[in-house]
C-alpha cells in the first residue's frame, strides 16, 4: 500500500467512534481489499476491550480484508451488534459469501451471542444467504432479537434457506432452554414473492415474539399474504406491521383482518400500494372497529379504494384514542370524496394529504378489472368461495363464540320444502311452509357471504304488499338478518360487502355480479333497519354506500327514498 493511501486511512480512522462499547468505521468510504489495507482498523479491533457493536457500513470489504477482521474478531465474545449494511458495493457477487462466511465463523469461534445483525443493502441474492446460513443456525444467534436483510436480492431461495435457518436456529435454542425470540424482521425489497414469503411464515408462526415486520415491496400477492396473516396470529406482541407495495387484492385483506383481530398490541400498519380495494378496506373498517385498541397509524394508500368504503374507514378510526395518522391518499374518491373525507375526519390533522388522489374510478374499465381479477384469482383452489375462504370466515365466527357452520349444532335436519323452496323461491312455497319458515336462517352463514347475500334477496324479491306474503317475507328476513349479524363486526362486514356487490352499490372483485333490484328487496331492508336486532353502525355502513351510489337504485325510486330516510333516521 502506497504511503499517501496509509495516510488517507489513517486520517479515516481518525475518525472512528468510539463509545458505549461500540468501535465504527461507519460511512468512510474505505476501499478495503487485502489484509494490509486493514491493518490499522484490525488493530483498532484488537485493542478494543469490551467491544459490544462493531459498525463497518458504508465501506466495501474484499476477501481477504474480510478474513483479517474475522481474525481480529476471534476473541470478542461480548460483541452483540454488528451493522454490517453497504459492505460490499463494487465486489464481485461471487466474493461477498466467502467474505460472509469468514466473518460468521469468526463469531461463532469467539462464542459471541448477537442481539441484532444488520446486513441490509448488501446485493449478495440467494448466495449472501448461503454465506450466513451457519451462523444464524448457531449458538450465537440464539439471542438474535433483531434481523435486518433489506434490499439484499435475497429472491425465493433465499427466503426458504433464510426460514430454514430461523427455523433450525429456533429448534436447537429451544433444546437449550432459551428459544430464539426475534423481535425486529426487516426484509424488503428481496423479490420473495409468495414461496419466500410463506416459508418464512411458518418460521414466524414458530417463533411468535415478533414486535415489527417489515417487507415491503416483494412480490407477493394474496397467497404469501394469507400465509404471513395466519404467521401474525401467532406473534400477539406485534406493534408494526409494514407490507408495502405487494398485492393483497381482497382475499389477502381479508385473511390479514382476520389476524389483527387477534392482535392488541398493534400500532403502526402500513398497508399502502397493496390493492387493498373496497371490499378489503371494509373488512379492514370492522378490524378498526372491534379491535386494535392502540393503534397509532394506519396507511391504505394507492388501494383502488372507492369513496364510500374510505369513508367507513374515516368512521370507524375518528374515535381511536391513540389515533395518530390516516393515510387515504392516491385512491379513488374524487373531489367531491376528498371533500367528505376531510369533513368526516374531525380532527383534521389526522387525515395525511390527498394530493394524488387518482379520481372516480371508470365504469368502462369493468371488463379489463374482471380480467385481472380472473388473473388475480388462478392460484386458489377450485373449491374455493368467490368471496371469502369458508375455513378462515368459518374461523372467525367461532372465536367470536358462534361456531362454524361445519360444527354448528344448529345444523339442520334440512327438510325437502325449505330446501326445495331455496332452490326456486315463490311466495307459494314460502306460505307453505308456515311456522317451519324461519328455519331457512339454518341454511345461511355469514362464513358463506355469497350464498347468505344471494339468498337474502332471492327471499326479498317475493315481497308484496298482500299482508299473509308481507308477514312471511318479513319473518324470514328478519330471521336470516338476526343471524347474520350477530357475529363479529368482520363476519358482518363481508357479508354486507357481497351484498353492496350484488346490489349494485360496490364494484367487487372476483365472479360476484350484480343483480336485478325489485323495489321489495330495499323495502325488506327498510323494514330490517327498523329492528333492534340491525346494529346503527350496519346502518351508517349502509346508509354511506345508498347516499352515494343512488343511480344504482334509480330502477326502484320509491323504494329507495324510503330507505334512505329509515337510515338517515337510524344513523342520527
Amino acid at each position: 500500500m502506497a504511503s499517501d493511501d496509509i495516510a488517507l486511512l489513517a486520517d479515516a480512522l481518525s475518525k472512528t467512534h468510539v463509545g458505549d462499547g461500540e468501535l465504527s468505521f461507519k460511512g468512510l468510504g474505505l476501499k478495503l481489499d487485502d489484509a494490509q489495507s486493514v491493518e490499522e482498523l484490525v488493530r483498532d479491533i484488537e485493542q478494543f476491550q469490551g467491544l459490544r457493536a462493531l459498525r463497518l457500513e458504508g465501506n466495501t470489504v474484499g476477501v481477504e480484508a474480510a478474513q483479517a477482521i474475522a481474525k481480529a474478531l476471534e476473541n470478542k465474545d461480548q460483541l452483540q451488534r454488528c451493522y454490517w449494511s453497504d459492505m460490499f458495493t463494487g465486489r464481485l457477487r461471487s466474493e461477498i459469501p466467502t467474505a460472509l462466511r469468514s466473518l460468521g465463523s469468526a463469531l461463532m469461534t469467539a462464542g459471541a451471542r448477537l442481539t441484532e445483525l444488520d446486513l441490509s443493502d448488501n446485493a449478495f441474492g440467494p448466495d449472501g444467504v448461503k454465506g450466513v446460513e451457519q451462523l444464524l443456525k448457531s449458538p450465537s444467534c440464539h439471542s438474535l432479537k433483531e434481523l435486518r436483510l433489506n434490499n439484499c436480492g435475497v429472491g425465493i431461495g433465499g427466503g426458504k434457506i433464510l426460514a430454514e435457518a430461523l427455523i433450525d436456529c429456533h429448534r436447537k435454542s429451544l433444546a437449550h432452554g432459551s428459544p430464539l425470540r426475534l423481535r425486529v424482521f426487516v426484509a424488503g425489497r428481496n423479490r420473495l414473492e409468495n414461496e419466500g414469503a410463506s416459508a418464512l411464515a411458518k418460521a414466524f408462526q414458530l417463533m411468535g415474539s415478533l414486535e415489527e415486520v417489515h417487507m415491503p415491496q416483494n412480490g407477493i400477492n394474496h397467497a404469501g399474504v394469507m400465509a404471513l396473516a395466519s404467521a401474525m396470529r401467532h406473534n400477539p406482541d406485534l406493534r408494526v406491521l409494514n407490507l408495502n407495495d405487494n398485492t393483497f387484492t381482497k382475499r389477502g385483506t381479508i385473511a390479514m383482518a382476520q389476524a389483527l383481530r387477534h392482535l392488541r398490541n398493534v400500532q403502526v400498519i402500513n398497508f399502502g400500494d397493496c390493492l387493498v380495494r373496497s371490499e378489503g378496506a371494509i373488512a379492514l373498517a370492522a378490524v378498526l372497529r372491534e379491535g386494535l385498541p392502540v393503534l397509532k397509524e394506519i396507511n391504505l394508500s394507492f388501494g383502488e379504494i372507492t369513496e364510500a368504503a374510505a369513508l367507513v374507514v374515516a368512521q370507524t378510526v375518528r374515535d381511536k384514542p391513540d389515533m395518530e395518522k390516516v393515510d387515504l391518499n392516491g385512491n379513488c374518491l374524487g373531489e367531491e370524496g376528498c371533500d367528505a373525507l376531510r369533513e368526516a375526519m374531525e380532527k383534521g390533522d389526522m387525515l395525511g394529504s390527498l394530493s394524488d388522489d387518482e379520481g372516480e374510478p371508470e365504469d368502462e374499465d369493468d371488463d379489463q378489472d374482471d380480467h385481472e381479477n380472473e388473473e388475480e384469482e388462478e392460484e386458489e383452489d377450485e373449491d374455493a368461495s368467490d368471496d371469502c375462504n369458508e375455513d378462515e370466515d368459518g374461523e372467525i365466527l367461532k372465536e367470536n363464540g358462534t361456531t362454524k357452520k361445519d360444527d354448528s349444532p344448529e345444523k339442520p335436519q334440512s327438510s325437502a320444502e325449505i330446501m326445495s323452496f331455496l332452490s326456486c323461491p315463490s311466495a307459494e312455497k314460502l306460505l307453505q311452509l308456515g311456522e317451519t319458515r324461519t328455519n331457512v336462517q339454518q341454511q345461511v352463514h355469514a362464513s358463506d357471504p355469497h350464498t347468505a347475500a344471494e339468498t337474502l334477496l332471492k327471499i326479498s324479491s317475493l315481497y308484496s304488499e298482500e299482508p299473509e306474503t308481507k308477514t312471511a317475507v318479513l319473518e324470514t328476513i328478519d330471521a336470516v338478518l338476526k343471524k347474520l349479524l350477530s357475529g363479529s363486526d368482520l363476519s358482518s362486514y363481508c357479508f354486507l360487502s357481497t351484498l353492496l356487490v350484488m346490489m349494485g352499490l360496490l364494484k367487487g372483485e372476483g365472479k360476484v355480479k350484480k343483480v336485478p333490484l325489485v323495489p321489495g328487496q330495499l323495502l325488506c331492508l327498510e323494514h330490517a333497519v327498523q329492528q333492534e336486532y340491525f346494529p346503527q353502525h350496519v346502518a351508517s355502513l349502509l346508509h354511506t354506500f345508498t347516499s352515494r351510489n343512488s343511480e344504482a337504485l334509480e330502477s326502484c325510486s320509491s323504494a329507495s327514498e324510503r330507505l334512505s330516510s329509515t337510515l338517515e333516521k337510524k344513523c342520527h
